[in-house]
């Protein structure tokens, strides 16, 4: 049960919802920077429809926690081992600018701890257990988040 709501979407918006509250007593008139920010938060959807297209072609699960067939490499994960964790927190960054509370942005952190520590770590070391060699080479030619 737990594991059906411990997903990167669900403590992406956990963090939004925090941002959103925030906003709701301290916001900013920002100019132009909420553009920014619908900007930011539509390459961060590409860049997840992206990923999860690939892991789909290659026959691969999209969801945390499933053992992967296939190693994806190509694409946009030939730029960044975690793309959609790192869309996470650009969609999270965002919407703290498009909002109004550039402040907020300060939420990414906590985020990318999150992320980090409850997701891509663990799959990492499936990687590694799953592919030895093969992703250990990926994984000194690419880097996890940028």
């Amino acid at each position: 049960m737990l594991d059906a709501v411990d997903l990167p979407p669900v403590w992406t918006i956990a963090h939004m919802a925090l941002a959103a509250l925030v906003a709701h007593y301290f916001s900013f008139d920002l100019g132009v920077l909420p553009v920014l920010g619908w900007v930011l938060m539509a390459v961060a959807v590409a860049l997840t429809v992206a990923a999860a297209l690939a892991m789909l072609r290659a026959k691969t699960p999209v969801l945390p926690r499933r053992n992967p067939s296939t190693l994806v490499t190509s694409g946009v994960f030939s730029v960044s081992r975690n793309p959609i964790y790192l869309a996470d927190i650009l969609v999270l960054v965002g919407w703290c600018l498009a909002i109004g509370q550039p402040l907020a942005a300060v939420l990414a952190y906590p985020l990318y701890w999150v992320l980090d520590r409850r997701f891509a770590a663990p799959e990492e070391r499936r990687l590694t257990a799953l592919f030895g060699d093969e992703f250990a080479t990926y994984a000194s030619r690419v880097r996890r988040w940028l």
